[in-house]
């Protein structure tokens, strides 16, 4: 029998029986929240959710959705801030055109931008490779232009990409993508230019995935959450590791969804001395900074 046709991005590599190092501080457990602020086309493209099958024109699931833009992120950020935890936002950048003013308070919180694309309605799936070029760049563009600084993260809207995706991510001078999710330690991804390295990401600590797809209740979220923490925390004096926690605006900034993640967030936090919160980028960039880090595993 021939071999399995393969991505090739990227060989295997058994978690514990490779290298340790730490993270800065001499810690072995990352923790990073990132918050989708997403923006959708009304009555067309692709959605989410919360009740299926509604006919057009969709008013119910559409003021839901915006409800994230409105009301549900400006809860979660108050909650960060509060809490002096970082937070980095999984960015459509038509929210620079919906809602400048959230846009300018995660900024101001010091938020890290990671590019989500322009819109949540559309993927990169089905482009042609000049297609995705110049939608990457526009996003890439967008960020520059608000921010000040060019995003060094991607995350495709819907975790949907094409053949091509790590590739254009590479040549367009991205230094990680988050759609990857075979690991509890960064990978490098190979292209044909240059490494680009996947960050850990999570559908499982994603409400999205699990209190929308999967109706895990608020509460059974947050267990999720503090029962992942404690096992990767006992888990990272043999291996140090990165657990994600995905949220989105319209899903946990809902006030007894909240409330729920309140209680893990504390719970996380009480083992400050031993756990690194951070972003995506910093960690990305603690990779790229240790000398074995230039080559992909």
């Amino acid at each position: 029998m021939g071999k399995l046709p393969a991505h090739g991005r990227y060989e295997h590599s058994s978690i514990f029986s490779r290298p340790a190092y730490d993270w800065p501080g001499g810690k072995r457990l990352a923790v990073y929240f990132a918050l989708g602020i997403e923006h959708y086309a009304f009555n067309e493209g692709l959605v989410e959710d919360l009740v299926p099958g509604v006919p057009a024109p969709d008013v119910l699931n559409t003021s839901w959705r915006e409800y994230g833009n409105r009301v549900g992120a400006w809860r979660v950020l108050n909650a960060f801030t509060q809490y002096k935890l970082p937070l980095s936002i999984l960015l459509n950048t038509a929210v620079y055109e919906e809602a400048p003013d959230l846009m300018a308070a995660c900024s101001k919180a010091g938020c890290e931008m990671i590019a989500h694309g322009y819109s949540n309605s559309e993927t990169l799936a089905g482009r042609s490779e000049a297609d995705e070029a110049a939608y990457i760049r526009s996003v890439t563009e967008d960020i520059l232009k608000a921010e000040g600084t060019p995003p060094t993260g991607w995350s495709s809207p819907w975790i949907a990409e094409t053949m091509a995706t790590p590739d254009i991510l590479a040549e367009a001078g991205y230094g990680y993508l988050l759609d990857w999710i075979m690991d509890d330690q960064p990978v490098w991804l190979k292209t044909r230019t240059r490494p680009i390295l996947a960050v850990p990401y999570s559908h499982d600590l994603n409400d999205s995935s699990t209190v929308m797809g999967r109706n895990v209740l608020a509460r059974d979220f947050a267990d999720m959450i503090v029962d992942q923490f404690d096992e990767m925390l006992a888990s990272s004096s043999d291996a140090p590791q990165v657990m994600p926690v995905i949220l989105h605006s319209f899903i946990s900034g809902q006030p007894f969804r909240l409330k729920a993640l309140r209680r893990a967030i504390e719970h996380m936090m009480a083992h400050c001395d031993r756990v690194w919160f951070t972003m995506p980028g910093a960690i990305a960039s603690h990779i790229m900074s240790m000398q074995s880090a230039h080559e992909p595993s």
